[in-house]
């Protein structure tokens, strides 16, 4: 899962959000994957990372680099041949927004490699 989440005011607390979400999907769909033995031994699902990656966008252009990774990122792995594709994407809500065009189709190279 890749998300963009704008916390309220004087509230750094991202742990305890991604925390939350991991929670409520956990619960909300049947344990049908496979699980280690560590994991099943801790109540862990084993559908997530134990981590996760936080980064404070800085700027405007931040933010774009970063939606454009999330939006370019089942392209990037192979789920699909285009954004456009993706039915899971908030891409369409963005496209009607006007900010990406239907066929955008992201950038090649480096730019995406944050990994």
């Amino acid at each position: 899962m890749h998300c963009l989440i704008e916390l309220p005011e004087n509230d750094i607390d991202y742990a305890t959000r991604i925390r939350l979400i991991k929670i409520g999907f956990s619960k909300a769909i049947p344990k049908t994957e496979r699980r280690s033995t560590v994991r099943i031994k801790r109540g862990e699902r084993g559908i997530w990372q134990r981590r996760y990656w936080e980064h404070l966008i800085p700027d405007e252009a931040d933010f774009q680099v970063h939606l454009d990774y999330i939006h370019y990122n089942p392209v990037k792995h192979g789920w699909v041949k285009r954004v456009k594709d993706w039915p899971y994407s908030t891409f369409h809500r963005w496209v009607e927004r006007g900010v990406y065009p239907l066929d955008w189709a992201g950038i090649d190279g480096d730019l995406y490699d944050f990994e």
